[in-house]
């Protein structure tokens, strides 16, 4: 059964459905696949963990018949040391020794389960991380801009590197336990039926409340995802160069902090009345099972009173069953918290089995090389959106010519790029590149077609060198032509003067980091365009918003003698950019209300020709 958070109040619905699927009879079912998961990763490890676990869980009974043997030796000393002293003072220090020696092999066992745990953690939380972000590679861009799916996002990635191997310890501590309880049961049982049922008694009230407990915190976790996501990007807000700027400009930073106290309070308040009655609960419950613990002490002292038990049996018997019951607490906490950690864990693999639409497309070449792209009645909704944001959208371009896309803010140009460059579906219609249905192409192959540079292109704290290289994987440390794409991106010149040219660090979040302007990071963006030799569509959203007018033009010259029979798609608000284009698409509400070259459109005196106009009387 799979639940999903999407908001800070969560459901009834959601709250039952929690509820029930915690009572089936699965809820332990995630524990056999990261056992799994942990052979795979290191199967000596995990042998050599529970190896140790049973050796630790046998210790315990040998240590408490050797106390027995001990204390009864040191009576017979006492009593007959006129005797045979020397003898039984032997068997004492005999006892002693083995004593030592117990105590000395736990301690190494202990500290060998430390120290594989210590590496079996890295190495799993490793593997788990991978798992996470192998599985973002697949998924599409409309599910990371979900906020149920981050929800999920958050909640594994959250988890990921203590739960797994939180469920392996418990599992062998489990194991442990069960060890040593049937150890203990067999000795108690020597004694009497009753012991064991002592045994048992004390242990029980532990389990019920731990278990009840888990349950609560997991529900109260799930439900506040997006709260907690809202503290980190505050936390985020107010630590960050990017942001302080404009924080302390605009005097937001005590807005921003009391609500992020607000927040904290909420949330901490959730936190306090759980631990609290969690707390509370623990401490009724324990007095049951010291009562229990206690009972069976009166009666193991009654029965060694009346001669029935020797002290070093009694001796025994009392560690026996003071052990037993913290191995009947141990065994049932870790029921527990087994049964806690698949609830975590089952937030790692519903993001693991989120759905992914797979490309099934295989096609390398077009039926008709040159066509160009074509769209034919394209619409685009927004899964939930009650709208389309496209609709009725059709175009032809074809290679060698250039297109531009111009309209206001939220007018659908940029979902437009995004359809072209497969990044979404469309909900209606088609695009053809080529002849072909972009669903048909290899995808792969028309990534490599298709070189684009976004308006909010993303700053890697990387060598200067390979933020360019990003624009073409295949040729990510070719320094050549590093070199060469910066110069026609018109970044050479800059690059040159950094400290280390293309070796240096970009950014502030490592040493000797450097930072650059919204200028230089955006020709450093328009080189990576230029990285795509196989390239023959170039997309650029919004290319020179950061460059000053002599610049843009000097591209635009540069960028029109490397077109050689390429595509060329261009957002710009600047009608000095856009009016060069062989075709402009005026976008008005998801739809084109006006296309045409610059001279046709305005010509028409419509919608364009008066943008265009304002945009020049500011220039006058």
């Amino acid at each position: 059964m799979t639940v999903s958070c999407s908001g800070a109040d969560t459901s009834d619905r959601e709250r039952v459905s929690v509820r029930w699927r915690i009572r089936l009879p699965g809820a332990f079912e995630y524990g056999r696949r990261v056992l799994s998961l942990a052979w795979n990763t290191n199967r000596a490890l995990l042998m050599t963990l529970m190896t140790l676990v049973v050796i630790t869980g046998i210790l315990p009974i040998g240590s408490a018949y050797v106390s027995y043997l001990m204390v009864d030796a040191v009576v017979r000393a006492a009593t007959l040391h006129r005797h045979s002293g020397a003898a039984v003072l032997t068997d004492v220090f005999t006892c002693v020794a083995l004593m030592g020696l117990l105590v000395a092999v736990t301690t190494l066992a202990e500290r060998g389960t430390s120290f594989t745990q210590t590496l079996l953690r890295a190495q799993l939380g490793q593997r788990i991380n991978v798992m996470i972000m192998e599985k973002a590679l697949t998924l599409e861009l409309l599910q990371f801009e979900d906020s149920e799916f981050y929800d999920k996002l958050s909640r594994a990635r959250r988890e990921a590197s203590i739960r797994p191997l939180g469920l392996i310890v418990r599992t062998f501590g489990l194991l442990q336990s069960l060890i040593s309880l049937v150890a203990f049961g067999g000795m108690l049982l020597r004694a009497s039926p009753l012991a064991v049922g002592f045994l048992v008694i004390a242990g029980l009230p532990a389990f019920f409340a731990e278990a009840k407990f888990s349950g609560e915190s997991y529900r109260n976790l799930r439900s506040r995802a997006p709260e907690s996501r809202m503290l980190i990007y505050l936390e985020s807000l107010l630590s960050r160069e990017e942001t302080a700027k404009e924080i302390k400009s605009f005097q937001l930073g005590r807005l921003l902090l009391d609500r992020y106290r607000k927040i904290f309070a909420l949330l901490y308040r959730e936190d306090r009345n759980l631990a609290l009655r969690h707390e509370s609960g623990g401490f009724l419950v324990g007095l049951l099972g010291t009562v229990a613990l206690y009972a069976g002490y009166i009666w193991i002292a009654d029965e060694t009173v009346m001669g029935r038990m020797t002290i070093g049996q009694m001796t025994m018997y009392l560690l026996l069953l003071r052990q037993g019951q913290s191995a009947v607490a141990a065994a049932l906490k870790a029921i527990s918290g087994l049964y806690e950690d698949n609830l975590y864990l089952s937030n790692l693999f519903e993001y693991l089995e989120q759905p992914v639409r797979r490309s099934h497309g295989t096609l390398k070449k077009g039926s008709a090389p040159r066509d160009g792209v074509r769209f034919e009645d394209v619409e685009f909704t927004y899964p939930g959106a009650a709208t389309p944001t496209l609709t009725g959208i059709t175009l032809h371009v074809q290679a060698g010519q250039s297109l531009a896309l111009v309209g206001q803010n939220g007018s659908g140009k940029t979902t437009l790029i995004k359809l072209l460059t497969g990044l979404y579906r469309p909900t209606k219609g088609r695009i053809l590149l080529d002849g072909v249905d972009l669903q048909e192409w290899d995808e792969s192959v028309l990534r490599q077609r298709v070189g684009v540079i976004f308006q909010e292109f993303e700053r890697y704290e990387m060598l200067v060198g390979e933020n360019i290289g990003v624009g073409d994987v295949l040729a990510f440390e070719d320094e050549a032509r590093w070199r060469r794409a910066a110069s026609q991106g018109l970044a050479e010149e800059f690059i040159e003067r950094l400290p280390s040219g293309y070796q240096t660090r970009l950014g502030k979040s490592f040493q000797q980091g450097h930072e650059l302007s919204g200028g230089q990071w955006q020709r450093i963006a328009l080189a990576r365009v230029f990285m795509r030799h196989g390239a023959d569509i170039l997309v650029l959203d919004e290319p020179t918003s950061a460059l000053d007018a002599g610049t843009e033009a000097e591209l635009f010259d540069r960028f029109r003698e490397l077109m050689h029979g390429r595509i060329a798609i261009v957002i710009s608000h600047r009608f000095s950019t856009v009016r060069r284009s062989d075709q402009i698409l005026v976008l008005e509400g998801g739809r084109v209300i006006e296309r045409g070259a610059h001279d046709t459109l305005m010509k028409m005196q419509g919608h364009y020709a008066r943008l265009f106009t304002l945009q020049a009387n500011g220039y006058r």
